[in-house]
């Protein structure tokens, strides 16, 4: 079952794919020589759900503020996710990019969650961390333009928070697949995995915070999504592993088999939550 916050993102996969699929067939081949005889006819790709939800997995997987809050209020759940982020200083400058990515994508799923509650100095400290783990992962000048643009927005009191919601929801969505066309493929899913693990702790918290532990499998029970960032965080040869990475992998590969039983219950959701602790210790 995939969450709420990742469904619109199957759609914009579809799209996408579909798109390709027919831009593919319609271009004609380049050169002087006449045209071969066309092939037989064949049917029109078929994308299956298996398919757009793994074409959806490689687009967004950041954390919604408003659907993870509209979750939550469905199970009336009243804690307000912003009132759980904690502050943190994140270290932008090892140069081991998988743990830059890691944290990168902490600090936007905190961004988006506390984007209307937060204090400016705390936004603007977050978006600046965003800013500088971008620039260490070669994220480009568009990116870093465009932040540099919205910090100083920010600063001058020159945007509502209503504004900077739908602001940093159109950011997310560029930068994401910015990010991967400049810094390459495995930067995306290690920022998606930071954002996830900080959605899950927030979410876990405010499970616990409440006691409604019977709400927990349509916000937290996401086996998919876990299996598609240990493909990546998954530590292959001799390489000696990053603490924070090997540690990722570790908590993943827990929380893979905890989301994949039949139903998630107090112990499990604690669980989630003392792991997901435990990794973002290490940042």
């Amino acid at each position: 079952m995939l969450p709420s916050w990742i469904k619109p993102v199957l759609l914009s996969a579809a799209l996408v794919g579909a798109s390709a699929c027919g831009s593919a067939s319609e271009t004609p081949a380049p050169g002087p020589e006449p045209a071969p005889e066309p092939a037989p006819a064949s049917a029109a790709p078929t994308l299956d759900l298996a398919t757009l939800q793994a074409q959806a997995l490689n687009i967004a997987l950041t954390p919604s503020p408003a659907e993870m809050q509209a979750a939550l209020a469905k199970a009336q759940i009243t804690q307000n996710l912003a009132d759980l982020v904690k502050k943190r200083e994140v270290d932008m400058d090892t140069p081991n990019k998988d743990r830059v990515a890691v944290r990168t994508g902490v600090l936007v799923a905190d961004v988006v969650l506390t984007i209307k509650t937060a204090e400016k100095d705390d936004l603007i400290a977050r978006l600046q961390g965003i800013q500088k783990g971008m620039q260490q992962l070669g994220g480009g000048s568009d990116i870093d333009n465009t932040l540099t643009d919205l910090i100083s927005r920010i600063q001058n009191d020159a945007v509502s928070r209503d504004e900077l919601v739908k602001d940093i929801d159109e950011l997310a969505g560029v930068i994401i697949p910015e990010i991967e066309y400049e810094a390459g493929e495995k930067v995306v899913p290690l920022i998606q995995a930071g954002s996830w693990l900080e959605g899950a702790n927030l979410v876990s918290s405010a499970v616990m915070t409440s006691g409604k532990y019977e709400a927990a499998d349509a916000m937290l029970k996401q086996p998919e999504v876990v299996k598609y960032f240990r493909q990546y965080v998954k530590i292959e040869g001799e390489k000696a592993p990053d603490e924070v990475v090997a540690k990722l992998e570790q908590t993943l590969g827990q929380l893979e088999m905890i989301t994949s039983g039949e139903t998630l219950g107090e112990e499990e959701v604690k669980t989630i939550n003392e792991q997901t602790d435990a990794v973002l210790a290490l940042l």
